[in-house]
């Protein structure tokens, strides 16, 4: 799920503030899978202070937190 919406937010499918209010949400319900806890709370809150100036999301961030979850982002390019 964290992974799908770093990608939608990559993609333009899912606006920054909407990413950011999805990954809060997340947070205060802080019901994550115990085996993969420590890494799915770090994740999602750097995305929670995603719209803080300090903390922009760049794409290294988004690479960096894909390869956290164990996938990894491809770029395409194609004709408009």
């Amino acid at each position: 799920m964290v992974a799908k919406k770093i990608g939608d937010y990559l993609r333009h499918k899912l606006t920054l503030e909407a990413l950011v209010a999805w990954a809060e949400f997340a947070m205060q319900e802080g019901d994550f899978e115990a085996k993969h806890a420590e890494t799915l709370a770090s994740v999602i809150g750097r995305l929670g202070f995603a719209d803080v100036e300090d903390f922009a999301l760049t794409w290294d961030d988004c690479e960096k937190m894909l390869a956290e979850l164990g996938y990894s982002a491809h770029v395409e390019i194609v004709a408009a």
